[in-house]
């Protein structure tokens, strides 16, 4: 079984590199074939291609569910991407669930995190209160954010769907005020194993950056070339207006486009637009933050 999983990770990445098409016998899903493409059209579009690509996977769990194995497993994907005359290494990692039945693969899939939505309504801070004062240090920001993208800082609560607690802490090293405490619907902050929504939900921490006029602000822009190293973007993946996934600006490419760090599907210098994702629809809707000094 194990063969058999490392045989299909390494069909999907050969079929990744360069003009490849067909690089192994191995039978993949639709579905699979379907995102590969995806990502193959998206370098296209940036003039850029996979020119190597190594994986590794570590069987995390396992357990027999109605006379079928279900193993979950995660794989680690490295990219070394050439655009133009740059090079740059991608990274990208996934838990997946492989079921078997007397030794044969049916399926293999992604393990989806679930979005957490559940936030009460929140209150604005008034002209009257204190503002607080800070420079933002974008290379501190980034520097935490390329040090933890796949792993999880023991000072923090890790939660199941940790892309936003992860945003947050990365503005956090680069100086952002945390203020609100006690109050879980006011303000940016994690104190004392408790947390405001805007600290940790995706939808709340893009509320609180469209009109903070307090400690953590930000400037929405309209273009990602806009955006700097330290910067973040909001995903509203359904275009239901719920945003359900942040990330942050770590580098530029070669045409000048945002690569991300982020977490939840962790990821590493991925391109911006999230085209290549399981969670992608043409639905999809953006919001760009550039965080300003105070």
């Amino acid at each position: 079984m194990k063969s058999t999983l490392a045989k299909v990770v390494e069909a999907k990445a050969q079929l990744l590199v360069g003009n490849t098409r067909n690089a192994s016998s191995v039978q993949l899903p639709e579905k699979e074939l379907g995102l590969i493409q995806r990502k193959k059209e998206l370098l296209d579009e940036r003039s850029a291609e996979i020119v190597k690509c190594h994986t590794n996977s570590q069987i995390i769990g396992k357990k027999e569910v109605d006379g079928k194995l279900h193993l979950n497993y995660l794989v680690h994907y490295q990219y070394l991407i050439r655009q133009n005359k740059n090079l740059y290494v991608e990274e990208q990692c996934e838990e997946r669930r492989a079921i078997f039945t007397s030794n044969k693969l049916i399926t293999d899939e992604e393990v989806l995190k679930e979005v957490d939505y559940d936030y009460e309504p929140m209150e604005r801070e008034t002209t009257e209160e204190r503002n607080l004062d800070f420079r933002y240090n974008r290379l501190a920001a980034v520097q935490y954010a390329e040090r933890w993208w796949n792993d999880y800082n023991p000072k923090y609560k890790k939660f199941n769907d940790n892309c936003t607690n992860y945003i947050s802490q990365c503005l956090h090293a680069g100086g952002a005020p945390m203020y609100g405490h006690p109050n879980r619907g006011k303000g940016w902050w994690m104190q004392n194993n408790n947390w405001s929504y805007s600290w940790s939900v995706a939808n709340a921490l893009r509320w609180y950056l469209s009109g903070s006029q307090k400690g953590l602000q930000a400037k929405e822009v309209s273009s990602p070339k806009e955006l700097l190293l330290g910067d973040v973007i909001c995903y509203d993946f359904e275009g239901d207006e719920r945003f359900n996934h942040n990330t942050i600006v770590v580098a530029k490419d070669s045409q000048g486009y945002p690569l991300v760090n982020a977490q939840s599907q962790n990821s590493r210098m991925r391109y911006w637009s999230y085209y290549d994702s399981t969670a992608y629809t043409p639905n999809i809707k953006y919001k760009f933050f550039h965080i300003i000094n105070n």
